[in-house]
């Protein structure tokens, strides 16, 4: 949060967020980024982002920036996952890739919660 101002939609933003130019502003924005209380060594829970390659209101680096930082500092050993599609805030993407994201969630939560896929049809 403590960087999205200086993205070319991040002026946008401070009217909803606040700005780092004010500090109690950014004493707000510190208390909530998510990026900046990651703690090395934190049990974090499983972690699916997902991110659009040309995404005009959350630029990719900022999920990408945070993925590593989580994978880098879990020690839960749970997988934190980075999913990159080629729209951005399901804006402007296919139905293919639509589904194609669905199915990579879907397959995600089967696999953190033991679901087992028994195929189509099956009860």
């Amino acid at each position: 949060m403590l960087r999205v101002e200086i993205g070319p939609n991040g002026e946008f933003n401070t009217t909803e967020f606040g700005t780092v130019k004010d500090p109690d502003q950014f004493k707000a924005l510190y208390a909530y980024s998510p990026y900046h209380h990651i703690v090395p060594g934190g049990r974090y829970p499983a972690i699916f982002l997902a991110t659009g390659e040309n995404d005009g209101r959350v630029e990719p680096w900022q999920s990408r920036k945070f993925a590593a930082a989580m994978q880098a500092a879990t020690g839960s050993g749970l997988p934190v996952l980075l999913r990159i599609n080629s729209a951005g805030h399901g804006m402007g993407s296919s139905r293919n890739e639509r589904v194609e994201e669905d199915a990579d969630i879907l397959a995600f939560l089967y696999s953190q919660l033991g679901m087992a896929w028994r195929g189509e049809g099956a009860r």
